[in-house]
């Protein structure tokens, strides 16, 4: 700052000292509510942060002097600005009314301000209130989380904005009905497989449109077998046996024949394993394959099995009959000798 800045410091500083002294301090009479003198402020001013505020004061003739404050700080008197924020502007100035603008507002220009005027050499004040809404905003929440059934758990969730939000838990689930929680923390005792799932946080304060986040949620469990179905089918045949099993994480499936273990890659026998089933498939079905074999399926919190039968059956063959000129075939599931000859039939 130069040698003038300095100069100046004890002229601006007077200046302001002389405004609070004759009209902007306390010493003023407070304008209450239905009182007809000058000035009359605006009712308190709501808006949402980084919209634009304007704050108004009505004024008549009477009127010589005029400032806008926000608490003991002067930002307007009359048309000259008297703060360092680029965001408060000046709107009107009239004999009528006095208004300013604060522009991109914040939760920390919330307060009050005032509009104070010498009129008949005696200074009024009237205040009004600046309320700053915010949108809701999830600053905390749970992390996805992978658990055992039977066990407990708890997710968190912490949300911001002003007017304060409220904060709703909700299982995303075909069978889930409205919200599982009102609150911030969602308590599950004994957790069960059907409550696995996505869990949607949602935090409202009706500013702006809900904030939702979301929390998945695994639960492991132990295999079981849900199919198992025994399979005929024929000498010289293709053959498959079958077996489904649920479980997190997914079951590791292997066969057994009597004591023997299956493997795949085999001649004839294939295993082919999927996350949730495991087919044991025969190429060339003789009569050595008939019998029983044992499905097992583990993982890591335990293991289970099931008994599956391959067992015979006639190869299904056909006859036809000829009626008239048209043909009509009549499917029957015998076995017709080997002697038999078509052409004697005819």
């Amino acid at each position: 700052m130069g040698v003038g800045g300095y100069l100046l410091l004890p002229w601006r500083f007077l200046v302001v000292l002389s405004l609070r002294l004759l009209f902007l301090l306390p010493t003023g009479v407070p304008v209450r509510s239905g009182d007809a003198t000058f000035p009359k402020a605006m009712d308190n001013v709501t808006v949402r942060q980084g919209e634009s505020a304007t704050l108004r004061c009505t004024v008549d003739n009477r009127v010589t002097r005029v400032a806008w404050l926000n608490r003991s700080t002067i930002l307007y008197a009359g048309n000259d600005k008297w703060c360092l924020d680029p965001r408060v502007v000046l709107l009107t100035n009239t004999k009528t009314q006095y208004s300013i603008e604060i522009q991109n507002v914040d939760v920390y220009d919330e307060g009050p301000y005032t509009c104070s005027v010498q009129t008949d050499n005696h200074p009024k004040t009237s205040r009004v209130h600046l309320i700053v809404q915010v949108s809701p905003k999830i600053i905390e929440i749970s992390s996805d989380i992978s658990i055992n059934e039977g066990s407990n758990i708890s997710l968190t969730c912490i949300a911001t904005g002003r007017p304060e939000p409220t904060v709703t838990w909700r299982h995303i689930s075909p069978t889930a009905v409205g919200f599982m929680s009102e609150d911030e923390y969602l308590e599950i005792q004994g957790i069960t497989r059907a409550q696995s799932g996505d869990y949607e946080c949602s935090a409202s304060n009706d500013v702006a449109a809900p904030v939702v986040r979301r929390v998945k949620v695994t639960v492991n469990y132990p295999p079981y077998i849900s199919e198992a179905k025994s399979t005929g089918v024929a000498v010289g045949q293709k053959g498959t046996l079958q077996c489904e099993a649920s479980a997190v994480p997914s079951a590791e499936f292997q066969w057994y024949k009597d004591d023997k273990r299956l493997v795949g890659g085999q001649k004839r026998v294939k295993v082919e394993n999927r996350p949730f089933l495991s087919k044991l498939i025969f190429f060339n079905v003789s009569e050595h394959d008939y019998g029983n074999y044992t499905c097992v399926a583990s993982n890591n919190l335990g293991h289970t099995n099931a008994s599956i039968t391959l067992f015979e059956i006639n190869e299904p063959t056909s006859s036809a009959l000829f009626q008239g000129p048209g043909t009509q075939c009549i499917w029957k599931s015998q076995k017709i000798p080997r002697a038999l000859d078509f052409r004697q039939t005819q």
